[in-house]
């Protein structure tokens, strides 16, 4: 076999390979992911909101000198 035949075979194998299924579109994994970090806001803003509620119920400390 020439090295021009296979060449041309080469790169007859590597073009089918391009025209065949290339997967899913990425359209669908960036709404999944758009997604999950809206989950993930939305939780970490209802943490921060409880742990904030919590902190302001702690009384202020006391001077005990101070009576």
């Amino acid at each position: 076999m020439s090295v021009l035949t296979y060449v041309h075979v080469a790169l007859r194998v590597r073009l089918a390979e391009l025209r065949g299924d290339r997967g899913d579109s990425p359209v669908p994994t960036a709404v999944i992911i758009f997604g999950l970090v809206a989950v993930a806001m939305a939780v970490t803003a209802a943490a921060l909101g409880a742990a904030n509620d919590w902190m302001d119920k702690i009384p202020a400390p006391q001077d005990p000198v101070d009576d």
